[in-house]
């Protein structure tokens, strides 16, 4: 009977305990807790999320105030995450628009001129681009039709490759030294500060969008494995056509696509996302107007005035200014005409020289 007993209060013992354990857990699961939750993030201020960014820089203090604004649902600027869209162009917004020329120039130069496997394939189409480029980068000429013919040499000079191949390509050669800096490669062009914009967006509901003239694949390429958080649906640029490996010349409304298939760049140039086509494509890929735009040159200009015109939303459009030529390969003339244009439709100018702490953070100079 004794036994009996001590059995009976034991178990009442292990039922007490683990009812206040039960209900221990509850309340910690109730209160968004979680025995095994991680730890919260902690949403930094503005003035915390761009650290790298002067405290006197206006375009700083212009955009905390801006996102305090449109995530405040009492105030009436606010705006639902849904409608929060940033566009950024990305040479000379993101990363670095010339050493000595853009990105996918000096790519279809190495492709053409130097690269072993294939310079000896080259047509004749692609060298005369390439060496027009490689004319520009040692005295400025500038040559018309030049974007539209750069891509059409880029489409047709990675005909055939997979969109893997064609990435494992931009890898590579986004190892090479930069030219121009000490402590950079091709692959590590990002302007630090913008990269925090970036962020400080996406943690505040905005949805970001790469909007840039250069090829969309190598956009991606460039964004592979790098510090932009951007998915790569998210990556738009000028196209080229793709096709099946099978394909040959049947149209695509009677080729079917099977199991032994696999999709290879199709060789012709489709569109130049720049200007006025870089408002179509956002309508077309987006579908939403945006909120806000980053850009730096006359080639954004019609995505910032889409961005801020007839918006249903309270709207802002940044400029980049190249002006600083200690750091980065400013060009104070075409900076100066910036300042007058952000003036005149009302943008907001971002000086590199005097508006960042860094560029590309320690140990890269400028030879």
């Amino acid at each position: 009977m004794k036994d009996l007993t001590r059995s009976l209060k034991t178990w009442r013992v292990i039922a007490i305990v683990s009812l206040i354990l039960l209900l221990t857990v509850s309340i910690l699961y109730v209160f968004g807790i979680g025995l095994n939750s991680p730890p919260q993030k902690k949403m930094l201020s503005g003035k915390e999320a761009l650290s790298l960014w002067n405290e006197s820089a206006e375009a700083k203090h212009a955009l905390i105030s801006y996102i305090e604004r449109i995530t405040d649902k009492t105030n009436p600027s606010y705006i639902p995450e849904e409608y929060r869209i940033a566009v950024f162009d990305l040479d000379g917004t993101l990363f670095c628009e010339t050493d000595p020329n853009y990105f996918d120039y000096t790519l279809l130069v190495y492709r053409v001129l130097e690269d072993p496997e294939y310079k000896d394939k080259a047509s004749e189409f692609e060298r005369e681009v390439a060496e027009k480029i490689v004319e520009q980068n040692k005295t400025g000429a500038s040559f018309e039709g030049l974007e539209v013919d750069h891509g059409k040499a880029i489409a047709s000079s990675f005909a055939g490759m997979t969109i893997k191949e064609f990435n494992d390509y931009i890898q590579k050669f986004k190892q090479i030294d930069m030219p121009g800096y000490n402590g950079m490669k091709r692959g590590e062009g990002w302007y630090k500060p913008m990269l925090q914009v970036v962020d400080y967006l996406q943690n505040n509901g905005f949805t970001v969008y790469v909007v840039s003239g250069t090829d969309r694949f190598i956009v991606r390429g460039i964004a592979y494995d790098s510090p932009l958080n951007v998915p790569m649906g998210q990556i738009i640029g000028s196209d080229e056509t793709l096709v099946s490996v099978n394909q040959g010349d049947t149209n695509g409304l009677d080729y079917v696509y099977n199991e032994n298939d696999l999709l290879v760049l199709g060789g012709d140039f489709v569109v130049k996302n720049l200007k006025m086509n870089k408002v179509t494509v956002i309508a077309q890929e987006i579908g939403v107007q945006p909120v806000l735009s980053f850009g730096n040159s006359t080639g954004d200009s019609s995505m910032a005035e889409y961005t801020t015109s007839n918006n249903p939303y309270e709207s802002l459009a940044f400029m980049l200014c190249c002006d600083d030529t200690e750091r980065e390969n400013g060009n104070i003339a075409k900076a100066e005409k910036m300042v007058l244009l952000c003036d005149e439709f009302g943008w907001i100018p971002v000086s590199m020289a005097n508006d960042w702490s860094t560029i590309y953070g320690e140990g890269v100079t400028r030879k």
